[in-house]
């Protein structure tokens, strides 16, 4: 397992974003400084794994990198992670329908958190560690995010659904 989320990782090395929204530049970066935000505001090492793992998509394909990126973990690390890699760009594309559908549960609160750490992860001077530190952090006795770890909050399918 490490050596699959370490070479999801080190894909997005130099793996350049729109400065628009992306002054930071490089997607490893990014993901990164998402990772170093998400450690300092909570223990919960499912959210330090979505904060790392959120983009590994944009190494594949960036318009979709969520979904792209999902797929890529599925097998990989827990129902959970992947669903917040999945539905990480809820809260930007589809605001409304979002709160609305997940109102009041810990999934909510879980994406408002990862976007925010998204969004704070755009410094282009942040110190960060390397990923292999990262990633040896995250691993550390942590069972939570292994594929037999936390299941999803939602399914997906009925999620889906009740976008269409």
């Amino acid at each position: 397992m490490y050596s699959d989320l370490l070479e999801l990782l080190m894909a997005l090395d130099g793996v350049q974003q729109d400065p628009r929204w992306h002054p930071e530049g490089c997607a490893l970066y990014h993901s990164l400084q998402a990772f170093d935000l998400a450690r300092r505001e909570t223990a919960d090492r499912g959210l330090w794994a979505a904060a790392l793992l959120h983009d590994v998509g944009k190494a594949v394909s960036s318009p979709d990198h969520d979904e792209v990126g999902a797929d890529l973990l599925e097998g990989l690390v827990s129902p959970r992670v992947v669903w917040l890699v999945r539905h990480h760009l809820d809260l930007l594309r589809i605001p409304g329908p979002t709160k609305r559908r997940l109102r009041g549960t810990p999934a909510l609160a879980d994406l408002q958190r990862l976007r925010r750490w998204d969004v704070g992860g755009r410094s282009p001077t942040a110190s960060v560690m390397d990923p292999d530190a990262a990633l040896a952090i995250l691993l550390d006795e942590s069972q939570t995010i292994l594929p037999c770890g936390e299941p999803a909050p939602t399914p997906d399918d009925a999620i889906r659904k009740e976008e269409q």
